[in-house]
């Protein structure tokens, strides 16, 4: 009897074991990321070692997607090269990784039109609502929350990103 109450406590403690909630946060440990490359009409974003693939992925962008984000609210994803600079693990999309938009080149342009070039552009996860067509962001790039986490875990700070047309 003694056998069969530690049988039913440990499968009791695995099964609860396996309810929990998984993290979000993954760890990494394979190549370092040196780069990343958004091809925007291809609706693809490499993870790159170097000038291999580590990873790739389809993404949806702004609701505007042609041409090079230049004013706040133009539903464009910005092209150019620039760097991943912060991370958001309370993102309202899931998490989210910043892109360092606007530069100084796009701050001028908007400027000497006098407007504001926008901001706020990340790699993010989906949104909690189902959304109805392909490019749905304000400007960002966007992937699947599942997506996102292995993302996030890969990319780190600093890290340069290319995003193409």
């Amino acid at each position: 009897m003694r056998v069969f109450r530690i049988l039913a406590i440990l499968v009791l403690a695995f099964g609860l074991a396996a309810c929990g909630n998984k993290s979000k946060f993954k760890t990494y440990n394979g190549p370092e990321v040196t780069s990343i490359q958004v091809h925007k009409a291809a609706r693809k974003m490499y993870l790159l070692h170097h000038q291999k693939v580590l990873k790739s992925y389809d993404i949806a962008l702004g609701f505007n997607p042609i041409g090079h984000k230049q004013f706040e609210g133009d539903g464009r994803t910005p092209e150019g090269t620039y760097i991943i600079d912060r991370r958001n693990p309370n993102s309202e999309f899931h998490l989210s990784i910043g892109i360092s938009y606007p530069n100084q080149a796009d701050r001028a342009y908007a400027e000497a039109f006098g407007k504001k070039p926008g901001g706020d552009i990340f790699i993010h996860g989906g949104p909690k609502k189902k959304v109805s067509r392909r490019d749905w962001t304000a400007g960002c790039i966007a992937v699947t929350d599942k997506e996102m986490e292995r993302i996030y875990a890969m990319v780190k700070d600093g890290t340069p990103i290319q995003i193409l047309p």
